[in-house]
């Protein structure tokens, strides 16, 4: 029988811009009180959890004396949570002037609001996620979930993976991601996508944020992403949708007490004879309140029969008081609601009733469930939890939701009046005809729409999050664990009489580039590989797809072995080219036709032509087409090459065609009889023709691939800068014994 696992479960380390607290100040002497924000509110459940730890900024502390911010960091360590003190300067630059002055209203794609001056606080957003980081690495414990939320610590997954290699990371964006287009316009856009793929897992409220941020990837860094999931710097990034969502349970029950009640049914007094429009807001330009007011007046234009039968109150929460943009946002609304009021009233009834204020829970509730029609008309939203907070307060069935397409909840919540709120006047039209609804076809709706509420909840939305970081975790740990090559083993390799290395060189020795006559070697690299040659115990020969005079102009002074177009041509060092035989070429001429086709149509692509192979390139192509048109040409190719001796390969960012039986292995059988006895070989590839130099490497031969992609080498190693690191050590280990003999 097996034991029980006694472990304990995992830590959860959440990592948010700020703390779940609101610092309050009496008499000198600070108190940390829970605030009731949306992510607190979400992520209560994690938090109460054993071990559990809250990483984030308190607020402004820096007025405090250095005792009473002692005593705070102590109140902080009884309710779990760990501060990261922030300057007022870093405060403006990092958040007022990168977070919400450039990525916010870029995600959110009021691309006129982005800051010109965005180059004076991206060091600050830097710095502070450096500051994040740090501290999380800190009280980091192997074992340990991390959960990163949010546009504001977009670097921070990166910057932990660096620190914390093994760690588990999970990120999650509150916010929409934007469409390639517009998120390309930043210039860190490199850096933060960088920043994000540190994660084991990335999560977005809808599958279409997902799909932006894929194409992103595309686009920017070049990366071919799966659906769900892409290979970087030899781990798997999983990536999906995970609506958040509320306490549903919690929202029902307070509800239907008898005080919210009593509450709502006196809010529907004051107003006799009304169906009650709600609206509740932060006053931000992404919520589309002056548009709203605008569908308002644009009803009461066009249908004079419901004059007087209907209220709209619009609860605006202040934001971001004193920022020149949000005053003129209030002022702007302001004169918008006077006007409509000024039109429509009479001495009995007015169409708005407008609150700039916050408004507690118990209010809050009170307009939920008096509210006949909600109001939820964001230009663009993350996900939007008031639509599903309403929703989940209509114990009667018998309210309506107004609902934003353009918000995140639409994904989820199809029963609604789906509006685009740039129409005003189709938003008008959902509003009358959501007064005008029959109680019946109320009903069905709103049901549909609480049975998606109370199925899908914010615990619901934890858990699957943390289950599926544990997964994606666990797949990079098991990866890790079975490809990593182990210290003994280079120990083993360095104490060997000498060592046989067969190298690729594009993905390999070097990265790629824009084109491929821009990836010549550096001096680095010409250096190591001389001093590797110089020594009597290492042989080094270069496997590579390349022509044979490239390879022969780069590298024919160094005393390598070259083997050029996959095996086709061979030459030992100082000797002289040898090529195999090879069946016919007569499927060149119309290969050739084929992808010179696709040149037209493929802007920026183009063929290399080689002795016995070709390849269409297509790294310089708009991103995602070429992709698409690399996937057509195979498909192309391999209907045309069927009874042929030739063979379609797929590489990074080119597609090849080769003879049949021309490949990197045939290299292996010629060099295992040059290799002295006790010479292990070592071969290391980055794509798809190195699997044939793995396949044929002998039972003690070591295979290194080079990324993350599917390899059957035993070892990985993450890129080309591991890969030198590992050939310095074959060219330093044992040289003071090597003088001295």
């Amino acid at each position: 029988m097996v034991p029980p696992d006694s472990s304990p479960p995992p830590r959860n380390l959440i990592v948010s811009n700020r703390l779940p607290v609101t610092i309050q100040v009496h008499d000198g002497v600070p108190r940390a009180v829970p605030s009731a924000g949306g992510l607190a509110t979400s992520m209560r459940q994690v938090h109460a959890e054993p071990g559990s730890l809250w990483i984030g900024w308190p607020g402004d502390t820096c007025g405090l004396s250095p005792e009473a911010r002692v005593d705070l960091d102590e109140q902080f360590v009884g309710q779990n949570l760990r501060a990261v003190h922030l300057e007022r300067t870093q405060v403006e630059r990092f958040y007022e002037g990168f977070s919400n002055g450039v990525l916010w209203p870029l995600f959110h794609y009021s691309l006129e609001r982005v800051r010109l001056d965005a180059w004076k606080d991206w060091e600050a957003y830097r710095e502070v996620n450096e500051r994040f980081a740090d501290t999380v690495a800190q009280v980091w414990q192997p074992g340990d979930r991390i959960w990163v939320h949010d546009y504001q610590l977009a670097l921070v997954p990166q910057l932990l993976r660096a620190r914390l290699p093994e760690a588990s990371i999970g990120f999650f964006l509150h916010i929409p991601f934007p469409a390639s287009a517009a998120f390309r316009i930043l210039p860190w856009r490199r850096e933060i996508l960088e920043g994000l793929l540190g994660a084991d897992l990335i999560g977005f409220q809808t599958f279409s944020f997902q799909r932006h941020f894929m194409s992103a990837l595309l686009r920017v860094l070049g990366l071919e992403p799966r659906l769900e999931d892409l290979e970087y710097q030899g781990r798997m990034v999983r990536v999906g949708a995970f609506p958040i969502s509320i306490d549903t349970r919690y929202f029902v029950a307070r509800s239907a007490e008898p005080e919210t009640s009593a509450a709502a049914e006196a809010l529907r007094a004051n107003h006799p004879g009304c169906q009650l429009l709600v609206g509740v807001d932060r006053l931000d330009y992404t919520k589309g309140l002056p548009r709203r007011v605008l569908a308002i007046e644009r009803l009461l234009e066009r249908a004079p029969h419901l004059h007087g039968k209907f209220k709209f109150i619009q609860v605006a929460v202040p934001s971001r008081t004193g920022v020149e943009a949000y005053e003129k946002l209030r002022r702007e609304i302001d004169e918008l609601i006077g006007r409509v009021n000024g039109r429509f009233s009479n001495l009995q009834w007015s169409p708005v009733q407008y609150l700039y204020r916050s408004v507690d829970e118990a209010e809050l509730l009170a307009l939920y469930r008096a509210g006949d029609v909600m109001l939820v008309t964001p230009l663009r939203d993350g996900m939007n939890l008031v639509a599903k907070e309403y929703v989940a307060c209509q114990l009667e069935h018998d309210g309506v939701l107004v609902l934003s397409e353009f918000a995140g909840a639409a994904w989820e919540l199809g029963d609604a009046l789906l509006v685009n709120p740039y129409d005003v006047d189709q938003t008008a039209q959902a509003i009358q005809d959501a007064l005008e609804m029959p109680l019946e076809a109320r009903a069905e709706r709103m049901k549909a729409l609480r049975r998606r509420v109370q199925q899908w909840t914010v615990h619901h939305w934890t858990s699957d999050f943390l289950r599926a970081l544990d997964a994606a975790h666990a797949e990079n740990s098991q990866r890790q664990a079975t490809t990593a090559l182990p210290a003994g083993q280079i120990d083993r390799l360095l104490s060997a009489p000498g060592v046989a290395l067969v190298l690729d060189y594009d993905g390999t020795l070097v990265p790629f580039a824009s084109t491929p006559d821009r990836a010549r070697p550096d001096a680095a690299l010409l250096q190591l590989l001389g001093r590797l040659v110089a020594r009597r115990d290492r042989l080094v020969h270069l496997a590579s797809g390349r022509d044979r005079s490239t390879l022969l102009q780069w590298f024919g002074g160094l005393g390598v072995g070259l083997h050029a177009e996959h095996g086709y041509w061979s030459r030992l060092p100082d000797g002289e080219w040898v090529q195999r035989p090879v069946p016919s070429l007569d499927w060149m001429p119309s290969v050739r036709a084929i992808m010179e086709r696709f040149c037209e149509h493929a802007p920026g692509s183009f063929v290399e032509e080689k002795a016995v192979a070709l390849a269409w390139h297509y790294r310089r192509c708009e991103p995602q087409f070429g992709a698409s048109q690399a996937r057509e040409l195979r498909s192309h190719l391999a209907k045309l090459l069927a009874n042929q001796p030739a063979e379609v390969l797929p590489g990074v960012k080119v597609v090849e065609v080769r003879p049949s039986g021309i490949h990197k292995g045939l290299i292996l059988q010629d060099l295992a009889l040059r290799v002295p006895p006790g010479w292990p070989i070592v071969a290391i590839g980055d794509d798809a023709t190195d699997e044939d130099l793995f396949r044929a490497l002998p039972p003690e031969g070591i295979g290194i691939h080079v990324g993350s992609r599917d390899s059957i080498a035993r070892y990985r190693l993450s890129d080309p800068t591991s890969v030198r690191l590992l050939l310095e050590r074959f060219a330093s280990a044992g040289l003071s014994a090597l003088h001295a003999a």
